[in-house]
């Protein structure tokens, strides 16, 4: 019979190896086929009842317990150049896992191995692997699917790795977790002409940069320092050449907010702002604003559960982190149901410590076995095993 260090051994090589072949094999968002079907064929190996469609759901049921919650992993990959050296980079130019769903994949593959196999619980787990979460449109496309709908559950979790966080620790918080995503486009129309002679025509750039610097006046002097909101110019695009003042410019950017009223209130001081602007220059300025991401929310409940499964893995927890100003599309699922969004330590070193997005970093194999241990106990904690 195998102890528990030749189990966990052969279970961290198997996460590994999904792990690898995922980041080698990394599909952009909605086109993860050869990803869902990878996952199909591993779920169905451990034993799960498996479902095809919007994503890949898993469900793993033991003993006569009606109670069942969910877990989640997200599946796809980024429009980025991987410029790794090491010797599971990605086989596809212009595509990689930058944001470690390679290894959040992993963990929950891992964890479905280890409950099929010991079945130390009562009750349904729900393996939720969403596409497209990067834009913020898979835990929506699965809902409007209906996933909770064929597969009811009572809560919901999910990981996310955190580079530069120390290896293996588990940090959360109760309420706001993740900020919401606003993304704006601001249109401005002037008038064009040479650019000798600039008093003819009304030069777009230079309103536009009135318009670019008026905004950062939204964070720093009309929200309270608290609302922890961000508001990026991202895009500056003329119709400009070289010798001619452009008519058009167009701004594109980014809004960071940790509560819907904060969000509501960035919009309207946007139009304020611009619709002064247009005033004093003479022009004409347009606003679309629209919420990719809301804020993702964490239940209390929930948060306890996950704070006493982290126990039993990590001496490393933080129970009321800052909130990150990145933004989850977790939230639509924690939004359905209650749930509870958590980060996991990467390490601090090399790729590992690299930030989210960059083209050199790596998900840390290390801390597989700490991921897929955390979610074989919380499932445990929360469909424990009745006394007979």
């Amino acid at each position: 019979m195998q102890d528990k260090r030749s189990d966990d051994s052969a279970l961290h090589d198997l996460m590994v190896g999904y792990r690898h072949l995922f980041h080698q094999r990394p599909e952009l968002g909605f086109e993860e086929h050869e990803t869902a079907a990878k996952v199909a064929e591993a779920l169905r190996s451990f034993g799960l009842e498996v479902h095809e469609g919007v994503g890949v759901v898993g469900v793993l049921r033991n003993g006569k317990g009606n109670r069942a919650i969910a877990l989640r992993a997200d599946m796809d990959a980024l429009p980025i150049h991987e410029a790794s050296t090491h010797n599971h980079v990605s086989e596809k130019p212009g595509k990689m896992h930058a944001c470690g769903h390679d290894g959040h994949m992993a963990m929950l593959l891992g964890a479905a191995k280890r409950l099929a196999d010991n079945r130390d619980f009562d009750g349904t787990v729900v393996f939720l692997f969403q596409p497209n979460e990067e834009h913020g449109l898979g835990a929506k496309a699965m809902l409007e699917d209906g996933v909770f709908n064929r597969f009811p559950v009572e809560e919901v979790y999910a990981i996310h790795n955190l580079p530069g966080a120390p290896m293996g620790e588990i940090s959360t918080r109760v309420g706001i977790i993740c900020s919401s995503e606003s993304l704006f486009e601001i249109e401005i129309e002037g008038q064009g002409g040479h650019a000798s002679m600039p008093q003819v025509g009304v030069d777009a750039i230079l309103v536009g940069a009135d318009v670019v610097q008026a905004l950062q006046s939204i964070v720093a002097r009309k929200l309270p320092p608290s609302a922890g909101a961000v508001v990026s110019v991202t895009e500056f695009i003329t119709d400009g050449q070289r010798n001619v003042l452009p008519g058009r410019a167009k701004l594109k950017g980014d809004v960071r907010t940790r509560d819907p009223e904060t969000r509501a209130a960035v919009e309207r001081f946007m139009r304020q702002i611009t619709e002064g602007i247009a005033a004093a220059h003479g022009v004409r300025i347009t606003v679309n604003f629209r919420t990719e991401f809301i804020e993702t929310i964490n239940a209390e409940e929930p948060v306890n559960a996950v704070l006493r499964a982290a126990a039993e893995v990590t001496d490393e927890i933080i129970p009321d982190r800052i909130p990150m100003s990145f933004s989850e599309d977790f939230a639509h699922f924690s939004n359905a149901v209650p749930g509870c969004f958590l980060l996991l330590g990467n390490g601090q070193d090399g790729a590992h410590g690299r930030p989210l997005h960059s083209s050199d970093y790596d998900f840390n194999d290390d801390v597989l076995l700490t991921g897929a241990g955390f979610w074989a106990a919380l499932a445990k904690q929360r469909l424990p095993l009745k006394d007979t």
